[in-house]
Parts: C-alpha cells; sequence; structure tokens
C-alpha cells in the first residue's frame, strides 16, 4: 500500500484510551495521526503527542467539530493525502482493521467505505439496545428516503480526500457520519461497507452513556436525514 493516508481521531477525555487506540493503528501505512482534543480536562492532548500524534486542540465541542478541525489542518497542508480514514478514541474499534477498510480505495473500487459493526462480531454490551435501534431506524431512513443500503452508521471509515472536499462536510454536531452517509450517496460515490469488529469502549460513552446524550444524537441524526430531501 503505497498510498498516502491521513488519520483522524477525535477525542474528548480520552486518556485512557487515545494512547492504545495509537499503539494499534497499523503504522507502516499512515503517513500521519492527528488526534483532536475536543476541549478534554484530562491528559488526552499530552499522551496523544507523546505516542507520536499530531495533537490538535478543538474547544468548541462536537464531534463534528473535532473532524471538521482535523479536515481544515489537512487541507491547509502543502501535500494532500489520498485518504483520510476517521475512528474513534475510545478503542471500540479494532484499529488495526484499517488495513480491510482502505483496501477497496486502494485498488480503486470504492471511494468511500463505512465499516459495518452491524456485519461484523460485537462485543456483548458494546452497543446499548438505543445505539442498535438508532442505527437500524436511520439505515431504514437512508434506504428509503435515498435510496441507498447501509446496515450503520459505523465511526470507523475511510473516504478518499477528493471525495471528501467535494462532498463538504458542515455538520458541527452528532449528525456528522449520517451527514457524510447521505452526502456520498448523493454525489455518487463508490461506496462500499466492511465488516468491522466492535468491543466495549474504554470508559463511559458522552453520547449514549446518558439519557441527555441518546435524545440529542437520536433528535439530530433523523432531522439529518430528512435535512438532505
Amino acid at each position: 500500500m503505497s498510498k498516502k493516508i491521513k488519520v483522524i481521531i477525535p477525542a474528548f477525555n480520552e486518556q485512557n484510551a487515545v494512547g492504545q487506540v495509537i499503539d494499534e493503528l497499523p503504522m507502516d501505512i499512515i503517513d500521519e495521526v492527528i488526534v483532536v482534543d475536543n476541549g478534554s480536562t484530562d491528559n488526552t492532548q499530552e499522551i496523544a503527542r507523546s505516542k507520536g500524534a499530531t495533537a490538535l486542540f478543538q474547544p468548541k465541542r462536537g464531534y463534528g467539530w473535532a473532524c471538521l478541525k482535523g479536515i481544515d489542518y489537512i487541507s491547509n497542508q502543502l501535500k494532500k493525502p489520498d485518504i483520510v480514514v476517521f475512528l474513534d478514541g475510545d478503542r471500540s474499534d479494532y484499529p488495526e482493521e484499517m488495513r480491510k477498510l482502505v483496501r477497496p480505495i486502494m485498488e480503486n473500487n470504492a471511494d468511500f467505505v463505512v465499516g459495518s459493526r452491524a456485519l461484523g462480531h460485537k462485543e456483548k454490551g458494546s452497543m446499548t439496545p438505543q445505539q442498535l435501534f438508532g442505527n437500524w431506524l436511520a439505515t431504514t431512513l437512508i434506504q428509503l428516503f435515498h435510496n441507498t443500503t447501509y446496515t450503520d452508521l459505523g465511526p470507523f471509515r475511510a473516504i478518499r480526500y477528493k471525495s471528501l472536499m467535494r462532498i463538504g462536510m458542515t455538520d458541527k454536531t452528532y449528525g456528522w457520519t449520517v451527514e457524510m452517509q447521505i452526502k456520498a450517496a448523493k454525489q455518487k460515490l463508490r461506496i462500499e461497507e466492511i465488516a468491522v469488529n466492535y468491543r466495549r469502549r474504554i470508559g463511559v460513552s458522552k453520547v449514549s452513556g446518558t439519557v441527555k446524550g441518546t435524545i440529542m444524537a437520536g433528535y439530530k441524526i433523523i432531522w439529518t436525514i430528512f435535512k438532505y430531501l
């Protein structure tokens, strides 16, 4: 694999996990790891830097804000990557599976690859019932209204850099993943889903771990699906 790959990891108070995530990435195929500290109050940023990652700080809290910060950093570099990979900093994903995630793009068979937890093995308790229902509802609505079949809104994903720039991501919070998937469909990108495994995260989720976070995320995802009709 010779193409240039950048990895963006949004992270909020993930000092106990982010170092392990970086350690488990296949660094031989990665050009740069970018951890975006989303207003953490712990040592997330320092640990990321100690592991050799580029550590950015985005004080505006929100998953989309963090991802956009990483994209802005990349877009201002002189040499642009071929592929951008996104994954969470809580070690719920298996970073070593990145090789199979980027392969369809490397082989020019896809522009956008979603790591589907629905197709892979999920450790018991890794996803809450509300997460499972929310994913089912969202993917069903996307198929109904946008005529594109997805099985998951998984955060572990890879996209060709030029395609990422073309779709023009804007969401600042919980609608990030679904916005990317809908825009990829609207732009007629070549889309693939790859089975990925999923485990219990380290620490408590800031979204599914609270009633408020679950409600807000669900509302924003559904709102985003209808917004792009």
